[in-house]
């Protein structure tokens, strides 16, 4: 059994870690919110563009973006991993690796090749120790998305659909359900999908200044762009919301170590009193 000098070293040792993880707690929480307010403030510019983008699809049948076009078979694969710059959030990266994984030995199985765009530094290192293709990157993002620092990544993804180098383009990411969950998702997004980017009520008749085909590619690539951006918002309230509850649950364990060190410490103490006393009572008999 340890001496009381070391019991009482650990739990200083202790207290001094819940001190850190109870301070990361109350950030996180701090951070959370403003998280949550900036992803509910991005949704309605996305609603209004998928809209638009809805609308000038249906409205000029004679060209068809190729965003729109499913290819006749699936040979190559572009994906676009978000996740976080920092550790310390639980199982968040991790579940969402894990599930990337499993896709990624599945399409290798079935012989498909993949490109992957990685958004975040904790990707970016796992797709490199598993040695996949990954031709753009984007990291160091802060607290907040920001669309200057993601431009580059994503057009490099959507050029490599346009110019035929992948046939499929997908994008991986934590979404956002409430403080305590956290779902990972892997999400088709190229070609668009009809459930994706629906169908309007009425189909109106435009005047495309200076060509349908330029709107369109540019109402298109503005989607797509205002979907991963929606992702990246939904992956950092995932972030801090899952570092909230990660440095909850330790501080709290620390608690728990803390109360059990200092019962441990209290007996350790008292055995010493009572062999002192006993020793005193002993010497003093045999006097």
């Amino acid at each position: 059994m340890p001496g009381t000098k070391e019991i009482r070293l650990k739990i200083r040792s202790v207290q001094n870690t819940r001190k850190i993880t109870k301070a990361m707690e109350m950030v996180a929480a701090s951070k959370m919110r403003k998280a949550q307010e900036r992803m509910r403030m991005a949704r309605p510019y996305g609603e209004r563009i998928r809209t638009v983008a809805a609308h000038i699809s249906h409205a000029n049948p004679e060209y068809r973006h190729p965003f729109l076009v499913a290819r006749d078979s699936v040979q190559r694969i572009g994906l676009i991993v978000i996740t976080t710059d920092k550790g310390l959030c639980g199982a968040l990266n991790s579940n969402l690796l894990r599930l990337v994984l499993g896709q990624y030995k599945q399409w290798q199985s079935e012989g498909e090749e993949t490109e992957v765009c990685c958004i975040g530094n904790k990707g970016l290192g796992f797709m490199q120790r598993l040695g996949a293709n990954i031709v753009s990157q984007a990291v160091q993002l802060g607290d907040r998305p920001q669309m200057d620092k993601l431009l580059g990544a994503i057009k490099v993804m959507l050029d490599g659909y346009t110019e035929d180098r992948f046939d499929r383009l997908l994008i991986a990411y934590n979404r956002f359900i409430n403080t305590m969950k956290q779902e990972p998702v892997v999400e088709q997004l190229l070609p668009l999908a009809g459930d994706r980017l629906g169908a309007p009520e009425t189909v109106w008749d435009y005047i495309y200044e200076p060509d349908a085909k330029s709107v369109l590619n540019q109402v298109m690539t503005r989607y797509i762009e205002a979907i991963v951006y929606q992702a990246v918002a939904e992956n950092m309230s995932s972030e801090q919301s899952a570092r909230m509850v990660a440095m909850k649950a330790a501080s709290d364990n620390a608690e728990t170590l803390i109360d059990e060190l200092t019962l441990v410490y209290n007996k350790n103490r008292q055995a010493g009193i009572t062999k002192e006393l006993s020793e005193i009572v002993g010497g003093a008999a045999a006097v």
